[in-house]
């Protein structure tokens, strides 16, 4: 929002949310009801054509921003070094607004100029490239920069055009975030070659279409934060060529770089920022970041592709779920299932800095029901392999494993690699630790049974260790626990066998504590069986399925991050905003404490040294449902 927001800064359809696609309903319909019963001479495939088009300058805007924040998240070329937040992403999730306005207009003024007369753009004219280059250049760019000048006046800035500079660092969905009253004005500047094409008798569907698509482009090109114009297209037309660093820096200065895609006439009138051109020859030749930290997770499910931060923004800065709207999808899902499926490495999806290290996550392509297969185990441990191999190789300090990636059924928790690896200086770290450390603080402070549920892996034997000695520190209380109580008589087997000395693990065929530990492998039937308002607290990398409206659940092992932890704008699968896995804290605490030692396999760091770190590093836990 603007300091001061003038008249109609606010588009008007913002208040119906989503429902604000339902306006372009009856012009969708009419257009393409019109199409399909008129006669071949009496059609009009420009108006037809008006919403295909519309979907594809949204797809064209999502692979701008897809590979920009691929690109930024690897390090490589990039122009603006500055983080985002959900701030940010939240302020510009309505990016698409401007191609709403823009479809509306066409459907209006197509049928404004077909009652005074005029008739349906043919397919193509050779005379409308010709007036639309003529018009861009002479008309169009002159008054657009002059216009923009006036848009950075102090009334006209704080008013509409501070929309869209709101944030120094911009991202190609960046180019469509203005203020209403400014994008109609705007709208009278860029629609003088259609005009001119439609006084003059030239224009056709190719060449407007193209022409928007083109405009377009170079839009996202020149919020992109990486430069994508080739060094033999700029020497030959500088001054005339337009570059990614041209207007970033139009970003980061604001009184410079006025132009829109010819910075000619910022050389004419003295406002072209003599700097653009030596960052335009050192964007290209930034190395690729090494990172202190790799935090390494996978895919879950064959639509989580779309949450992660180079997928859809709003998904990705929300927790994970399952959306209706994605089955639309399914088309482009197949294909993304079938890519994956053919990527030999995993690849990096966020860039974060906290303090003085450089933390990066990589993503193994593979997806959760590929974990369970015996025949894909070889496969995925050898991609999880190379990614530590390459992490050392680059001079990471600490790898943390995330997800399914540290199971003692495929690696051992981690043991095998650094079996195989002895040499290996990168730590790596399965974050059970933390993970125990952050379960047994969830805990409310006037219990004193707890059931232990699910599958018993290293963290619930962790747990349950813990809970069996005569006290543990929590909230600065002595609290002594009665009981670790299991529902299954293996399990119990298994604890007696482990805690030989320990008499407070009991069995017990009762629901009344109100306090569940639980792990993979919860059925509902269980679930059910426990008494109202008690508190479901994961120890599992994956959280319970919420059966129970009268009962509480708590987030998977997780911390709050410090908010010193920059560019952090994607939620961690499931998690909350902010909230980090345990594994991921567990590998950034190795890090900064520079301890020498692998936190994985049979190895565990002591619970209360790790939590102690953590909080001591500014991470913060979870609040407890209530």
């Amino acid at each position: 929002m603007a300091p001061k927001p003038g008249i109609l800064s606010e588009w008007p359809w913002r208040p119906l949310g989503n429902f604000k696609y339902l306006l372009l309903a009856p012009f969708a319909v009419h257009s393409t009801y019109s199409f399909m019963t008129k006669g071949k001479e009496e059609r009009d495939l420009f108006e037809f054509l008006i919403f295909p088009f519309m979907l594809w300058r949204v797809l064209h805007n999502q692979m701008w921003i897809s590979v920009s924040r691929y690109i930024t998240a690897k390090g490589t070329k990039r122009i603006v070094d500055r983080g985002i937040n959900f701030e940010l992403v939240d302020f510009e999730s309505n990016w698409d607004d401007e191609i709403m306005l823009n479809g509306i207009a066409f459907y209006v003024l197509n049928k404004m100029m077909l009652y005074f007369g005029g008739s349906p753009f043919p397919l193509w004219r050779k005379g409308g490239v010709i007036v639309t280059i003529l018009l861009h250049i002479g008309p169009l760019e002159f008054t657009h920069y002059w216009w923009h000048r006036l848009m950075h006046l102090p009334y006209f800035y704080t008013r509409y055009h501070y929309h869209h500079h709101a944030f120094i660092a911009s991202e190609s969905n960046n180019a469509s975030v203005t203020a209403f009253l400014e994008v109609a004005s705007f709208y009278m500047i860029f629609g003088i070659p259609l005009l001119g094409m439609v006084l003059t008798g030239t224009g056709s569907i190719i060449v407007i279409y193209g022409y928007i698509t083109l405009f377009e482009f170079l839009n996202g090109a020149g919020h992109c934060n990486f430069e994508v114009t080739p060094k033999w297209l700029f020497s030959k037309f500088h001054p005339f060529m337009f570059t990614s660093s041209f207007h970033a820096l139009h970003h980061t200065q604001f009184w410079t770089n006025y132009s829109l895609f010819l910075p000619f006439y910022d050389y004419i009138y003295g406002t072209y920022d003599k700097s653009s051109d030596i960052i335009y020859e050192t964007s290209d030749k930034r190395p690729e970041e090494s990172p202190d930290v790799v935090h390494l997770t996978h895919l879950t499910t064959a639509d989580s592709i779309y949450h992660l931060q180079f997928g859809f923004l709003t998904l990705a800065a929300e927790p994970q779920s399952s959306k209706w709207y994605l089955k639309v999808l399914w088309p482009l899902t197949c294909l993304s299932v079938i890519f994956i499926r053919m990527c030999g490495r995993a690849f990096i999806s966020e860039r974060n800095t906290f303090k003085k290290l450089k933390l990066q996550s990589w993503v193994v392509p593979r997806y959760n029901k590929q974990y369970f297969s015996q025949k894909q185990r070889g496969d995925i441990n050898k991609l999880i392999e190379d990614a530590i191999l390459e992490a050392d190789k680059k001079g990471a300090k600490a790898f943390s494993l995330g997800l399914m990636n540290q199971q003692e059924d495929l690696n051992r928790n981690g043991e095998l690699y650094i079996q195989r690896h002895p040499q290996l200086k990168v730590k790596v770290v399965d974050g059970s630790s933390l993970a125990a450390a952050v379960v047994l603080n969830s805990i409310p402070a006037e219990t004193t049974q707890v059931i232990l549920r699910g599958k018993l892996d290293k963290v619930a034997y962790a747990i349950a260790s813990a809970l069996c000695q005569k006290g543990i520190q929590q909230n600065n209380l002595i609290l002594y626990f009665k009981q670790v109580v299991t529902l299954r008589e293996n399990e119990f087997e298994k604890l007696k066998h482990i805690y030989k000395s320990k008499s407070n693990v009991v069995l017990s065929h009762t629901f009344d504590q109100k306090v569940w530990l639980v792990g993979n492998g919860l059925i509902e039937k269980e679930q059910l069986k426990a008494s109202k308002g008690t508190i479901f607290i994961p120890f599992s990398q994956y959280p319970p399925k919420e059966v129970r409206k009268d009962c509480y659940y708590h987030t998977t092992p997780s911390m709050m991050a410090p908010k010193s932890f920059q560019n952090l704008h994607s939620c961690e699968n499931w998690l909350p905003r902010r909230a980090i896995s345990a594994s991921r804290v567990a590998g950034i605490v190795h890090a900064l404490e520079g301890w020498d030692v692998h936190d994985c396999g049979t190895n565990m760091l002591g619970i209360d040294k790790v939590w102690d770190a953590s909080l001591q590093h500014g991470f913060l836990p979870l609040p407890i449902p209530v």
